[in-house]
């Protein structure tokens, strides 16, 4: 099954990273508070789609790209920090809408430096087109890019946007190896 939660897998891994091996790509999908609540909160900013139909979308989008897709969701910050240290044992880039810990968390913050993995920050709504505290994020200074103002699609462009980034990191190291090999 391509949809894993993070939780149910990071007790049987340990807490080292080890280096990845080749095969699918790895992607961590993390759902920050009151994202449980799409489809009823606030439909005129975040649309009427739910979390679990997103969900859905996004593996079926991996799966079609031959990539794996686990996500996790948490209204608590502390969770949150623990899910981006999990993913780093096994993922090869993360999603993440960090929601309103966007703009207060600098605990997630380090937790994505810390976890050395390209991470796209996704938001539903244009958050700066909002209330100005919505203006600033913690977290896009250890992103390697921010989506934010296309609903639903925020997500699956954040998923393209990170499959994009590790294929063309595996083709830029396995080129490099290449032409070391050719040197020697």
């Amino acid at each position: 099954m391509a949809r894993q939660t993070l939780r149910a897998r990071a007790t049987r891994e340990g807490q080292q990273k080890s280096p990845r091996r080749p095969g699918p790509i790895r992607i961590a999908v993390l759902h920050g508070p009151n994202l449980n609540l799409l489809g009823v909160r606030e439909p005129e900013i975040y649309g009427s789609l739910t979390l679990a139909q997103i969900e859905a979308e996004l593996v079926r989008r991996a799966e079609e790209r031959g990539a794996e897709l686990r996500s996790a969701h948490s209204n608590v910050e502390g969770e949150l920090i623990a899910l981006v240290q999990m993913a780093r044992n096994w993922a090869d880039a993360i999603v993440i809408n960090a929601a309103s810990y966007t703009h207060t968390s600098i605990g997630i913050r380090d937790a994505i430096e810390a976890a050395q993995l390209p991470t796209v920050e996704v938001h539903m709504s244009n958050i700066h087109a909002r209330e100005p505290f919505r203006h600033i994020s913690m977290i896009a200074s250890v992103c390697i890019g921010q989506i934010s103002g296309f609903g639903a699609n925020s997500y699956y462009l954040g998923l393209d946007a990170a499959l994009a980034h590790v294929e063309a990191s595996r083709r830029s190291h396995g080129e490099a190896g290449k032409r070391q090999r050719k040197r020697g």
